[in-house]
């Protein structure tokens, strides 16, 4: 209500159109309902987030721009499968940052092993939900706090830039073999223990082999 009594509403601006497909179309592969191999149709995008085709193209060129789809003039966007090629580069980049990052945080402090922690938790509940796509994002923060918790932060930023490729990667995995699930929330749980006791070679040789597990996938694309 105003100075003069009058009530007002405050209506939530919308993002932009181009804004809102980018966030659908992302979202979607991300989570695999987009499956690599897929040819998603300008017409269709428009009518499912309700837009003009315009938007979408601009979309569309953003997402080929950051290598997630490949555009074929008046046939469409095609979904590019994870390659081979790009789960051992994102195994490998992993490995130097985050075995570096363990070696400093080791003892871990009160407040990361809080943290680390609290996002078991937030996996241990998707996994019940069996909610593939949160339990990777859960996943990957697991990780992502261990190295910001190096106090780089340059790295911690070039860890940022792996991000859609490791969800991406995080929900094939699961799909592929659906035991990783509790592999997955045992190992952190390890590793946990290893950084909040000091031992580091247990908490190297523990992240080494968790990271690695995924290079099983390089053999075909997912």
């Amino acid at each position: 209500m105003d100075s003069t009594g009058t009530t007002t509403t405050t209506i939530a601006k919308q993002p932009p159109a181009a804004e809102r497909v980018y966030t659908h179309v992302k979202q979607a592969v991300l989570d695999r309902r987009y499956e690599g191999g897929t040819l998603l149709s300008e017409g269709e995008l428009a009518e499912a987030v309700g837009v003009s085709r315009t938007p979408v193209r601009e979309a569309l060129l953003r997402l080929e721009a950051e290598g997630l789809l490949k555009l074929y003039p008046k046939k469409g966007a095609l979904v590019l499968p994870v390659s081979a090629q790009e789960i051992a580069d994102v195994v490998e980049t992993r490995l130097l940052v985050e075995l570096h990052a363990a070696e400093k945080v080791a003892p871990a402090s009160p407040q990361l092993a809080a943290r680390l922690e609290e996002l078991l938790e937030e996996q241990k509940t998707h996994a019940a939900a069996g909610d593939l796509a949160a339990f990777a994002v859960a996943d990957r923060c697991f990780h992502a706090e261990i190295v910001r918790a190096g106090g780089n932060r340059i790295l911690a930023q070039l860890y940022d830039q792996l991000r859609d490729r490791q969800l991406r990667m995080g929900v094939a995995t699961m799909n592929a073999e659906p035991d990783r699930i509790a592999k997955n929330i045992a190992e952190h749980t390890e590793i946990l223990e290893a950084l909040r006791a000091g031992d580091t070679g247990a908490a190297l040789t523990l992240v080494q082999r968790h990271v690695s597990w995924v290079n099983f996938l390089a053999r075909g694309e997912l």
